[in-house]
């Protein structure tokens, strides 16, 4: 099992496009009956008064998470098939949260291959929707503080020096002209179109 050392809280920024970048190069870790983890390679910030963001219209059963105060969970469902995986940034009860979308693969590979059915490392963690899968991050762990909890959470395994870009959002149609998509440069298990990753 590879050593991750648990974050601080003051290590990482509450405002939510800072949190974006400081996010690249951290670890994110599942541990249930096999640890799973995987180094963050591409988020999205979606700030506050953000159109394209779940909190815009305000506080509901659904997006509660985000109003927790910094570095909770906020997870939920799309398409009725996948979930995705946020960190809760900004203070309580604003409303903000960066989106993971891509991770590099690190540990219990197997088991992530197994739940995807998939034999290519690279797609293994290749969208917000696949990481989730892979790593098995459902709504049961939505709201859990990923600097408190043993199940899901931020470590730092000493990735120093990587490049870090920004782009439009991914999939969005309100406020798409935003560059909050952030990547790190030169990264194979980044997510999206080519055009936004090079």
């Amino acid at each position: 099992m590879k050593a991750y050392r648990r974050l601080q809280r003051d290590r990482l920024p509450k405002e939510t496009t800072a949190l974006a970048k400081a996010l690249i190069g951290l670890v994110l870790v599942h541990d249930e009956r096999t640890r799973v983890a995987g180094k963050i390679v591409e988020t999205e910030a979606y700030v506050l008064k953000d159109p394209a963001s779940h909190a815009y219209r305000g506080k509901s059963a659904r997006n509660a998470s985000m109003f927790l105060s910094p570095f909770h969970a906020y997870i939920y469902k799309i398409y009725g098939t996948s979930f995705c995986f946020n960190v809760s940034s900004e203070g309580e009860e604003e409303g903000a949260a960066v989106l993971v979308r891509a991770l590099e693969p690190l540990e219990g590979i197997p088991v992530m291959m197994k739940r995807r059915g998939a034999q290519s490392m690279r797609e293994l963690c290749r969208g917000p929707g696949r990481l989730c899968q892979a790593l098995g991050i459902d709504r049961r762990l939505d709201g859990i503080d990923l600097l408190g909890r043993r199940e899901l959470w931020l470590g730092d395994a000493g990735f120093v020096g990587a490049q870090i870009r920004k782009s439009k959002r991914i999939g969005i149609t309100k406020a798409a002209h935003r560059h909050l998509r952030f990547y790190e440069i030169g990264s194979r298990f980044v997510s999206g179109p080519r055009r936004l990753s090079t």
